[in-house]
């Protein structure tokens, strides 16, 4: 029981902060950029690029900006260069989070997340303090409102999914991070769209919150994800979809 997933779909059915499309357009083309400088701008060359792609055809973005965004990593076009850096830290309770962000400024980003972190209940921690703790995966979440099980699961495995977990209302898929993309295909071929679905660090266990805890916990997840430098906030909470929705109102 993640939690997590809970926290994913309820965000994507109240079109909350992460969903809104200039912040889903700056987080795409800077993943765009950085992907093209790092594997060259020919997605069938650039895995980590087409899923990219991918992502920002299904959030409608405009093919020039996409275009746009490529030719700056590439350098055809000038613009601003960003870095990538990861934060570990410690939220209420002890939960533990993988911050990723992409940013032309560390030493801004770095205080701005340290902040968040602390009006929050939170603190930073020291490098491989919690990353152990996770394992990169590709994580698709579907409500299951949404979708049939036999048919999601067959369509999954099919495609190179390792495993269908059940979260009371919500479908949690997880593949090896090379297969993300061809599972999301297989997804969607369903005619779903996924609360959620990206490459992203996964807990090996969680940390149940309630109350307070649960109530700022759910506030800095928010402030995080906010953030303009922050693309993916990854955390071992577990918390009730009643105190998620009620922090959230």
């Amino acid at each position: 029981m993640s939690g997590h997933s809970k926290w994913h779909s309820i965000k994507h059915k109240k079109g909350a902060a992460d969903a809104r499309r200039g912040k889903i357009f700056t987080r795409l083309i800077k993943e765009l950029t950085v992907a093209a400088r790092g594997g060259g701008g020919d997605p069938d060359m650039n895995p980590r690029l087409r899923t990219i792609i991918a992502d920002a055809k299904a959030n409608n973005m405009p093919a020039d900006n996409i275009k746009r965004a490529i030719r700056r990593g590439t350098g055809e076009e000038p613009g601003v260069s960003y870095e990538e850096a990861q934060y570990e830290a410690y939220g209420p309770g002890g939960a533990a989070l993988i911050i990723e962000v992409l940013t032309d400024n560390k030493n801004r980003t770095a205080g701005e997340i340290r902040h968040l972190l602390e009006k929050h209940g939170g603190n930073l921690a020291a490098p491989n303090a919690v990353a152990w703790m996770f394992h990169k995966k590709g994580y698709i979440v579907v409500e299951k409102s949404k979708a049939d099980e036999e048919k999601l699961m067959s369509a999954v495995l099919d495609a190179g999914a390792d495993d269908l977990k059940d979260d009371d209302d919500n479908w949690e898929v997880f593949s090896a991070p090379e297969a993300f993309p061809a599972v999301n295909d297989a997804v969607k071929r369903l005619g779903i769209e996924p609360a959620t679905a990206k490459v992203s660090m996964i807990p090996q266990n969680y940390v149940k919150l309630e109350g307070k805890t649960a109530q700022q916990m759910v506030k800095l997840m928010e402030g995080l994800e906010d953030h303009d430098d922050v693309q993916n906030v990854s955390s071992n909470f577990d918390i009730s979809e009643k105190e998620i929705e009620a922090s959230l109102a």
